[in-house]
């Protein structure tokens, strides 16, 4: 359990891909993106996880398109 996340997480880290921030498969870099600008900690690695996780299903969707 613990996967599910809250629709703050997953609106707030839709708007920011549709601002052109790239994002990447690995949780420690997308940390360091989201920096300080984030209310709290706790938040900012509720986002990173979130995005690396949606990068790595962005990705496996891509290759498997490819594929066929």
């Amino acid at each position: 359990m613990g996967k599910i996340k809250s629709k703050q997480v997953k609106r707030a880290s839709k708007e920011l891909m549709e601002n052109g921030i790239e994002f990447h498969e690995e949780f420690e870099r997308n940390k360091n993106i989201l920096g300080k600008e984030m209310p709290s900690k706790k938040m900012r690695n509720k986002m990173a996880g979130y995005l690396t996780r949606y990068s790595k299903q962005k990705k496996k969707e891509a290759e498997t398109l490819k594929v066929e």
